[in-house]
């Protein structure tokens, strides 16, 4: 009996594995991954020009282009027992393989702003400098992108600097509600220290962002898609535009707010920034729209396993198809190298990318990917 039991104790987990292995659909390596396409966003939801259009049904914001997408309890049975080849490896060789560099403001003595100028600070949190002004997108400087900081996934590479590090900052953009883009301490620390940042955000989240921080009313600008709005003191437009993900932050609030991506419109010099997404037909909207683009930052990261994650998340090769829909003339690679979100090899989007721009005909140095604190001039 006792033997019987220890053997159950023995193979049961390995059971579990292969049962994983065997069920979850399987792997398609990066380089052999296709563009998805997803479903076409209802006419009934688009405007005269066919561009589309958020819209509610229940009271929450309905996401057409991700219909079919394998349930959530899927992916996790997969994450927890199917192949996991990200292969993070220990502070020592990280800091040989995935190095973080203090950033210009930190490193120049003589920094100023320029008018086109990106700045990595690691996952999506990105410095733009636009036509003088400093714009910071979805700030996350915590070690943890959680509820809270004791559990949750955690940085395996650290921001490049601190809050009260930034330079002074024009305004903040937002492009959704998930921990690991919007972060309750970095926004509240920032509020704190520099209250006069106009925030840009999705329809819905204003009010948690007033409830929240002490950020207020009137530097709070609530946004739906292909909404245009003036960033005070200056002549740079700042456009809501459309992105394929989701929202939520507890149990029950899938969906109460918007999400979406920016685009960033100066006298001079334009920049659009991706926030979290999947590919679909909106990036060719907002490329005859808007683009081309001197400047964007372009998610290439958290893809595999793909059969889950094509619904919310590009891989490389469809961000260089975003880079091309929008036209840009320079983008950077954003949303890697920084949580374990995902199972693909922690080093593979960057080789994936250039992989995707060669497959493409486009040269490596129109968009890159930088060590977390390295800049990208436009």
């Amino acid at each position: 009996m006792l033997w019987s039991f220890v053997l159950w104790i023995i193979f049961f987990p390995l059971l579990i594995v292969l049962m994983g292995n065997a069920l979850s659909p399987a792997m398609v390596l990066g380089s052999d991954l296709d563009i998805w396409k997803p479903p076409l966003w209802p006419p009934e939801h688009t405007d005269t020009d066919g561009k589309v259009l958020a819209y509610k049904e229940g009271g929450r914001f309905q996401n057409p282009w991700m219909n079919g997408r394998p349930s959530v309890a899927s992916f996790f049975f997969s994450w927890f027992t199917g192949p996991d080849e990200s292969n993070i490896p220990g502070p020592t060789e990280l800091n040989e393989t995935l190095p973080v560099k203090p950033p210009l403001w930190l490193s120049d003595p003589v920094f100023s702003l320029s008018n086109a100028r990106l700045t990595w600070l690691g996952h999506a949190t990105v410095l733009a400098e636009i036509d003088g002004a400093a714009i910071l997108t979805d700030p996350v400087f915590s070690a943890r992108a959680s509820a809270v900081q004791f559990a949750g996934p955690k940085r395996y590479t650290a921001a490049a600097c601190k809050v009260k590090e930034l330079p002074p900052l024009a305004a903040v953009l937002v492009s959704h509600n998930h921990y690991d883009h919007l972060d309750l301490r970095s926004v509240s620390r920032l509020a704190e220290l520099q209250p006069n940042i106009s925030w840009f955000v999705p329809e819905g989240m204003a009010q948690w962002l007033k409830d929240n921080t002490v950020v207020s009313t009137e530097k709070v600008h609530e946004m739906t898609w292909w909404q245009e709005k003036q960033l005070e003191g200056t002549n740079i437009k700042i456009v809501f535009t459309p992105a394929n993900h989701w929202c939520k932050r507890s149990v029950s609030d899938d969906n109460h707010m918007l999400w979406g991506s920016f685009a960033v419109i100066g006298p001079t010099k334009k920049f659009w920034f991706g926030g979290d997404t999947g590919y679909c037909e909106a990036f060719k909207q907002i490329g005859e729209k808007y683009g081309p683009f001197d400047l964007a930052a372009i998610p290439i990261g958290a893809y595999q396993p793909n059969w889950f994650m094509k619904y919310q998340h590009v891989h490389p090769g469809e961000a260089v198809e975003i880079h091309k829909d929008i036209g840009s003339k320079k983008s950077v690679g954003i949303h890697w190298g920084t949580f374990k979100l995902t199972t693909e090899n922690y080093l593979e989007p960057p080789a994936l990318l250039n992989t995707f721009l060669n497959k493409s005909g486009l040269e490596s140095s129109v968009f890159v990917a930088t060590d977390i604190g390295g800049s990208v001039e436009g």
